[in-house]
């Protein structure tokens, strides 16, 4: 049989094996002979079944070696045996096949399994491009899963100094998945690897327990702050002081912000609580200004009818006179309960005004009597008359020296002078008035 070009696969077996009944026959008393080349010899029996049957049996033991030698020779060629193995079975094969007991033809056979080892030297090469092609394959493969695994080591590694907790600590679990999915690589190799991965996720999970603790303390040092305000807006909540407490709640409020952030649950809570207080007061509060509303319309109109009283002093003529009447206008608009502020500021800049004019007129009858700075204004008069005298004898000297220039400054500073004269005695006269 020729090995080089037939498999198991295309019939080399039922090559090997031939017609049965040319190497095989079954004796009257049930023995069943393989013939051969040399002579015939008995293999066996096969008790209580018939001579076809017998003789079916030991072509099957025949046809089984015969299989295992084309199936030998396939594996050589396709390059998947190594090539001491493939002698060792050739050796197997050769021990089998002496002493098969089987039916068929033993020459071909043997011849075939005699071919095998040129067979191996022919297709040694196969195996070892085979050998090539899977260690090359392995390679690329080891590499992939190097690469894999180094991708979800460096990720890892960009993860130790992140601050978003929650959202590492589900990525670092996702890589971990993907590292027990990822095949192996050699010890050293994957042992080298999920030393820097677990080291990485080591890292950030003790900075994520540190930071939590911290946390924790910081929450309960918010939560006392809050704890506080809190029991300080509880003791507000019954005030009737409606100014005052309503900015005692603003500055509560600003505390409360500047307490910064805590634990959210123990943060609503006390919340609710701040804001059922503060609601509180200022549902009362807002109560009590709608039951003033009536009043304050009311107090706005006696101040509108008291400020034209007011406004009536105008103009001044007599100061003391004015002055008592407006004290009385005065106590009346004290009186008056409380208005709207907005409406009041401007009805007391009208009562402003009209005081204003009342002291000016007071400052004015005081400047006038003030025996000092009538004096003062008279000496003024006085040194500026001297002055313009001294000028002038000074202009005429000059002249009549011929020094005209300088005879002109005198009188220019003369002039100058009559004019402030004039001036000081408009004012020395206001004092007479």
């Amino acid at each position: 049989m020729d090995l080089q070009n037939s498999s198991a696969s295309n019939g080399a077996a039922a090559v090997l094996i031939g017609d049965p009944a040319k190497f095989g026959r079954v004796a009257e008393d049930g023995t069943v002979f393989v013939i051969t080349p040399s002579g015939e010899r008995p293999v066996g029996s096969y008790p209580g079944k018939s001579a076809e049957e017998a003789l079916a049996y030991f072509v099957k033991k025949f046809e089984m070696v015969a299989s295992e030698v084309a199936l030998l020779a396939a594996r050589i060629r396709s390059g998947a045996m190594v090539p001491s193995d493939a002698h060792e079975a050739v050796n197997k094969l050769k021990n089998q096949i002496a002493s098969l007991n089987g039916v068929g033809d033993l020459e071909k056979l043997t011849n075939s399994v005699e071919q095998i080892p040129a067979l191996i030297e022919q297709f040694a090469g196969a195996y070892e491009a085979k050998k090539q092609a899977q260690a090359a394959e392995k390679a690329v493969r080891r590499n992939e899963i190097l690469a894999q695994k180094e991708r979800i080591v460096q990720e890892a590694e960009a993860l130790i100094e992140s601050v978003n907790w929650k959202a590492t600590t589900e990525k670092l679990k996702q890589l971990l998945d993907e590292w027990k999915k990822a095949p192996r690589l050699d010890k050293k190799a994957d042992a080298e690897l999920w030393k820097r991965f677990s080291s990485s996720r080591n890292k950030f999970d003790k900075r994520r327990r540190t930071h939590f603790a911290g946390l924790d303390a910081e929450q309960k040092k918010v939560a006392a702050a809050k704890e506080i305000i809190v029991k300080e807006a509880e003791l507000l909540i019954n005030s009737k002081d409606w100014l005052k407490t309503a900015q005692k709640f603003k500055s509560l409020m600003d505390q409360w912000k500047a307490a910064g952030r805590g634990k959210k649950s123990t943060d609503t809570a006390l919340w609710n609580r701040f804001k059922a207080a503060q609601d509180t007061f200022f549902a009362a509060k807002n109560a009590d200004l709608e039951k003033r509303q009536g009043s304050m319309a009311e107090n706005l109109s006696k101040r509108e009818a008291l400020i034209l009283e007011f406004e009536a002093l105008l103009p001044v003529s007599d100061f003391k006179s004015a002055r008592n009447k407006f004290r009385d206008l005065e106590s009346k608009w004290r009186r008056i309960g409380i208005t709207d502020r907005k409406k009041l500021a401007a009805l007391d800049a009208r009562v402003e005004k009209v005081s204003a004019a009342i002291s000016e007129l007071e400052r004015n009858h005081a400047r006038k009597n003030d025996p000092t700075a009538i004096a003062q204004a008279n000496k003024v008069v006085q040194g500026l008359a001297e002055a313009i005298e001294n000028y002038e004898k000074q202009a005429a000297k000059a002249e009549a020296a011929g020094q005209t220039a300088k005879a002109m400054l005198a009188r220019e500073a003369a002039a100058a002078r009559r004019t402030w004269l004039a001036e000081a005695q408009k004012g020395l006269t206001d004092f007479s008035n």
